[in-house]
């Protein structure tokens, strides 16, 4: 009798661990298919976020690119170059390249800095300069202040330069203190020391 009460008590045990079991992987697969979901739910958000950022770029490039490229228009001359900012995905970030592209042939300049004059990239410095105070959030006082920085500007090139500060003063509501030695950048209010 004591060894069926101990086949008994086993049993027992064994359906009190088997319903333990059943209830345990019962969990299991509700958090497993929970898990599923957030991962679900997860894609869909950063997809939606990936397709906000995207726009987000193409905004910001319009914006930028227009005003760095009629700014170098204004400078060079209308058929001298074009700016473009081409997102590039690497290791999970997004970066930017920054691409000056000649105007009249559609020829990319790989290195500006060495390929063509210093003075085109100083002008479009300065323009991305002023399009990320204006375009700051929060909104920054709109002042600038700057020295020499058109140093590798031809002579030929000041009176464009003079002519487009005095424009994006204008248009964007931004002061410009600039030290220079060269009187053809002078406009507005001068003080000479």
């Amino acid at each position: 009798m004591t060894e069926v009460r101990s086949i008994q008590a086993k049993l027992e045990r064994l359906q009190h661990e088997a319903f333990a079991a059943r209830r345990n992987l019962q969990q299991e697969v509700k958090a497993y298919r929970q898990a599923q979901q957030d991962l679900r739910d997860a894609e869909e958000a950063r997809s939606r976020a990936q397709a906000v950022a995207q726009l987000v770029q193409q905004q910001a490039h319009a914006q930028i690119a227009g005003v760095v490229t009629s700014c170098l228009q204004s400078v060079f001359g209308e058929d001298s170059y074009t700016f473009k900012i081409k997102f590039v995905q690497k290791r999970g970030k997004t970066e930017a390249q920054l691409i000056f592209v000649r105007a009249k042939n559609g020829v990319e300049i790989l290195d500006p800095i060495n390929e063509d004059s210093g003075g085109v990239v100083q002008v479009a410095a300065f323009v991305l300069r002023v399009a990320c105070l204006v375009l700051a959030k929060p909104h920054l006082r709109k002042l600038m202040v700057l020295d020499e920085p058109f140093a590798h500007v031809s002579a030929k090139f000041r009176p464009a330069v003079r002519s487009m500060i005095q424009q994006l003063s204008r248009d964007f509501q931004v002061q410009f203190l600039i030290v220079t030695h060269e009187p053809e950048y002078m406009c507005g209010k001068v003080v000479q020391l």
